[in-house]
């Protein structure tokens, strides 16, 4: 089962205030972050323009965050470079979204942000 309004309501929120403080940092044409919210996972995404076509932009996909309602818990994940999708480890697992979201702003591992 998908998220409730209320809880998407929430995500949203949190999501925007992460992206629009990672913004501050870049200019816009050159790197932006962004999500994506589908059912019960939120995405957190680099917007860049392609390298030999600006005006194409590309997305890399940077954290996933995926809700599982009947435990109530978020799980963090974080993408390999084969592309799969591994959860993080340790403190992968919250309850709430903030502590998870703490976790790639500050990125201890460089699993993230590189």
């Amino acid at each position: 089962m998908a998220i409730s309004e209320f809880e998407l309501f929430k995500v949203e929120a949190i999501a925007k205030k992460f992206c629009g403080d990672r913004n501050q940092h870049f200019p816009p044409e050159q790197l932006f972050i962004d999500y994506k919210m589908e059912e019960q996972t939120l995405y957190i995404l680099e917007v860049r323009p392609k390298w030999n076509d600006p005006a194409v932009k590309t997305e890399l996909f940077v954290a996933k965050f995926t809700y599982v309602k009947k435990d109530k818990i978020w799980k963090l994940y974080w993408q390999r470079q084969n592309m799969k999708w591994q959860q993080y480890e340790p403190n992968g697992i919250n309850q709430h979204l903030e502590p998870l979201i703490q976790i790639i702003s500050e990125d201890p591992q460089g699993c993230f942000w590189g």
